[in-house]
């Protein structure tokens, strides 16, 4: 991915590092399917207020914000795009944690389980 295609896709959206894309081909290609997309969303809950959720759908929803990242297509719900506008999606793998984390600029707080923010 260009430098200006990450700031174009910070701008309207969520980043996916190549790590994060990586895995995300593997897990897709584990499922054996071509039609899912990695959807990112933020619902009510956690300990923080809100909480983030990663899934594979295959809907398209009214006002959905799409990214494509080297084949992956990332959808924010517009609903939830606001709250995640500039966020960067990694997969981590070390010793200690292992799992796909999120850096969001517009999260104020957050609390020590790493999905829930305010």
């Amino acid at each position: 991915m260009t430098e200006a295609q990450t700031e174009q896709t910070v701008a309207s959206g969520v980043l996916l590092t190549d790590g994060a894309a990586a895995k995300v081909k593997a897990l897709l290609d584990q499922e054996g399917r071509d039609d899912l997309a990695l959807r990112v969303a933020v619902q009510p809950g956690g300990c923080s207020g809100l909480r983030y959720q990663l899934f594979f759908d295959e809907r398209n929803l009214d006002g959905d914000v799409v990214a494509d990242f080297d084949g992956v297509s990332v959808v924010t719900d517009r609903m939830s795009a606001p709250y995640l506008k500039g966020a960067s999606i990694d997969f981590v793998d070390t010793i200690e944690k292992q799992g796909f984390t999120i850096d969001n600029p517009n999260a104020t707080g957050s609390c020590a389980c790493g999905d829930s923010f305010n």
